[in-house]
């Protein structure tokens, strides 16, 4: 059994500030490292560029500090950071389930590549955010200050090819859309690097499950309910799966079971993090272990979240956050078996 730690970042300001305050927090950190290992040393840096501002353009602001802040160059940081052609990387596995009432979700890989960072930003030219952070500059998942909670669930690398990460889309999608709607016209411009299914709930009571490939978006909606794994549904989508999909398959089964509970955010919240649940795994040796479970609930703003093994729950009213409220805590601690 091994300590496991995931810190806690509050920043406010320009974007650049923003990036400038993670790179100097995140200097000569163990996740640098990883990235140098398994990024490209170059990227076509005009492309990539032409791409964020057409969907966000407060993130290349962000990628000009995080080069200040760690001490390298603009077309490095964004080589290391952006999630612009990014290399193919291994199976991730998420759980998500959407109601009317909250989101919830389970994220399943190795710690060896997870950031271990949970990242509260207030940009003053973007919506604010909370997420935890993948390759930095974008998010495993997270929510909005208007209330649209996102996340993502990797498929396959059928047909892949250059372009915008899903976790770089999910930052672009959280900090400039207001709503489910917004959100799905945004990912159907966006040029997708590779097959992946984003889940999506907002405080209007909206749900979808976003199937995307590189070349075309279907979009699956719910109107009280909704579950998201790890495989494409949709008949049209269904050849882009992978050869084995049955954990995928029965991880969706157990989602379905509860529909008839009914049960709260917290209860639900409680099923998805416990060792337990069937939707929790340990197999971190094969990229395949829980490393958090993160939860909003629409009707109180309440982020609710925890890391394998901890005890500890941040419990956040993300609007008091939004309008000046700081959160105490400064990391979340657990343990992987």
């Amino acid at each position: 059994m091994s300590t496991f730690n995931v810190r806690i970042l509050q920043l406010r300001g320009s974007s650049f500030q923003i990036g400038l305050q993670t790179g100097v927090e995140l200097k000569n950190t163990g996740i640098l490292h990883v990235l140098n290992s398994i990024t490209k040393q170059e990227i076509d840096y005009l492309s990539m560029k032409s791409i964020y501002t057409s969907f966000a353009p407060h993130l290349l602001e962000e990628l000009e500090g995080l080069a200040e802040g760690l001490g390298i160059s603009s077309k490095r940081a964004a080589a290391l950071l952006s999630g612009y052609d990014v290399p193919k990387t291994e199976a991730m596995g998420c759980s998500t389930l959407m109601t009317s009432d909250y989101y919830v979700r389970n994220y399943d890989f190795s710690p060896d590549f997870y950031d271990g960072i949970f990242s509260c930003v207030q940009s003053d030219t973007a919506l604010a955010s909370a997420g935890y952070n993948l390759q930095v500059l974008g998010r495993h998942d997270g929510v909005n200050e208007k209330g649209l909670s996102m996340g993502l669930h990797f498929v396959s690398h059928q047909g892949y090819r250059k372009g915008v990460s899903p976790w770089a889309a999910i930052r672009m999608v959280l900090e400039t859309c207001s709503s489910v709607e917004e959100a799905v016209t945004m990912l159907k411009e966006i040029p997708h690097s590779a097959c992946y299914n984003f889940s999506l709930g907002d405080c209007d009571g909206k749900m979808a499950k976003v199937e995307a490939i590189p070349e075309r978006v279907t979009v699956r909606s719910g109107e009280y309910f909704l579950s998201c794994v790890n495989h494409f549904q949709e008949d049209q989508m269904t050849s882009n799966n992978r050869p084995s999909i049955e954990g995928s398959i029965q991880r969706n089964k157990h989602l379905l079971s509860l529909k008839g509970k009914r049960w709260s955010h917290d209860q639900m919240f409680h099923h998805f993090k416990s060792e337990e649940s069937p939707i929790f795994f340990t197999d971190y040796e094969q990229l395949f272990g829980t490393l958090h479970t993160f939860s909003y609930s629409y009707r109180d703003s309440r982020i609710l979240t925890g890391i394998a093994g901890g005890r500890d729950i941040l419990d956040v009213n993300f609007q008091d956050w939004v309008n000046g409220k700081d959160i105490l805590e400064e990391r979340l601690s657990g343990f992987i078996k």
